[in-house]
């Protein structure tokens, strides 16, 4: 595999601003929740999108996709344990895959190839990416997928804008940033905040904060730049992956408000691939059934959804 990350230094101060983590919780979880759906209001609501039971249903389709997003809902244990599944049947059948993980940070891809290695123990992986300061969710939840891509040597790439950045963007707008913050995001121009419905979607989740006291216009423009700063970090990631080592497959672990409608990573990856001849291709999973109201009545929310 051809290594396109460089080394940078991971020792960075401790956060959240107030700001931020809200803009956490929200980006991430709170718009895409799971909710007790029979199978045939998932059907009936996501009409565009394939409803399943059952992995094996998927894994077909699965297996001829460059890229594969399974969308989780960060505490569910069994979202988790569908996605190790999902790796482990993927990596049977093409032992060149990689997993991209919305959970750390891009300065801290050196330690993860460490640990991949085997040259840092499991326990120095989390504590040298500042995993539970900087993600936080049971350790336990991701420690199996972990395991896994180092006993296959799989590896595991850190898609996420660093805390710093997210916070400096959320408060303060992404022209206060420096010339060397912006060497850790993909360049000012291909931050694209033109999507009217992901908007929509997105600033719903503010707006129902704003009674608490906080939120205003400006403000709330920073979150969805927060937002998108987000995934067109991790695109970037990912697209820079796929054209380094295009024999590979990847899959993406990320929030469902990260994947819904493609909005968030999927089309910006598209963007950045540029294929012409069309043979690129794409899938997305919600691990679970989503709460949310469709943003548009003939736009598939994600090509398949578990029940």
């Amino acid at each position: 595999m051809k290594k396109y990350y460089k080394t940078i230094d991971s020792r960075i101060p401790k956060l959240l601003a107030l700001s931020v983590g809200i803009f956490f919780v929200f980006s991430c979880t709170s718009y895409a929740q799971p909710t007790q759906t029979t199978k045939n209001s998932c059907a009936t609501q996501f009409s565009n999108s394939q409803c399943v039971d059952n992995l094996k249903q998927i894994l077909p389709e699965l297996k001829k996709s460059q890229v594969v997003y399974l969308g989780e809902t960060h505490d569910s244990s069994q979202d988790h344990q569908n996605q190790l599944k999902i790796i482990q049947e993927l990596s049977k059948n093409n032992p060149k895959i990689a997993i991209g993980m919305e959970m750390f940070q891009r300065p801290f891809q050196e330690v993860i190839n460490q640990y991949i290695a085997g040259k840092i123990t499991e326990a120095e992986l989390v504590e040298k990416t500042e995993y539970k300061n900087r993600w936080g969710f049971d350790w336990e939840l991701y420690a199996p997928i972990l395991r896994f891509a180092k006993e296959k040597q799989i590896p595991v790439l850190a898609l996420n804008t660093s805390s710093e950045i997210s916070r400096k963007v959320s408060k303060e707008g992404i022209e206060k940033l420096t010339n060397a913050e912006k060497q850790l995001i993909p360049p000012i121009t291909e931050i694209r905040l033109d999507n009217i419905p992901y908007r929509q979607i997105v600033l719903k989740a503010f707006e129902q904060h704003q009674s608490a006291g906080h939120g205003n216009s400006n403000s709330a423009n920073r979150f969805f730049l927060a937002q998108v700063l987000w995934d067109e970090t991790m695109a970037d990631g990912i697209a820079k992956f796929i054209k380094a080592n295009p024999d590979y497959q990847m899959v993406v672990l990320a929030g469902q408000g990260h994947i819904v409608y493609g909005y968030g990573i999927p089309s910006r990856v598209e963007r950045r691939i540029q294929d012409s001849n069309n043979t690129f291709t794409q899938r997305s999973v919600l691990l679970s059934v989503p709460d949310i109201t469709p943003a548009e009545k003939d736009k598939k929310i994600a090509d398949f959804i578990l029940e």
